[in-house]
């Protein structure tokens, strides 16, 4: 089945593109959440219309993401943990915590965004991934001191 996205999929394609999926796929998951319509010619001028609309957004977007992205490379958040014999955490530090250190500091960033390679269960400073949009990405000091 041909339909043209109306929002951006991950695996399948952006805003705008004519992309082949089985009709189960459209029917059942695609369809029902409108992220898609179906490509018939009067739908596929409206969208090219629609496309060149939502491209100036997107700029937008990716410029509004870079500019957040130059801010959080230089930010350093600090989060202060209870922590047991050789400095160990009691648990560990997760995306959620990381997230709301950053909008206490006034940064909207879901913890979705956020990307942890390995969980951080001890003090010191450890580098974080932020993915804001699909090519803007940034890296976060986060700063795990003892709570005295």
């Amino acid at each position: 089945m041909l339909v043209i996205l109306r929002e951006n999929v991950e695996n399948l394609g952006t805003t705008g593109d004519v992309v082949k999926v089985s009709d189960g796929y459209a029917r059942n998951f695609l369809l029902p959440r409108n992220l898609v319509v179906a490509a018939e010619e009067k739908n596929v001028a409206a969208i090219e219309h629609h496309k060149k609309m939502l491209e100036k957004k997107r700029q937008a977007q990716i410029a509004s993401a870079q500019d957040l992205a130059n801010k959080l490379e230089q930010y350093s958040c600090t989060l202060t943990r209870k922590v047991g014999e050789n400095d160990k955490l009691f648990g560990s530090v997760s995306a959620g915590d990381i997230s709301d250190a950053l909008k206490k500091a006034g940064y909207a960033v879901d913890k979705r965004s956020i990307q942890l390679t390995t969980q951080i269960k001890s003090l010191g400073v450890h580098t974080v991934n932020v993915k804001l949009e699909s090519e803007v990405a940034a890296t976060v000091k986060v700063w795990v001191v003892k709570e005295e």
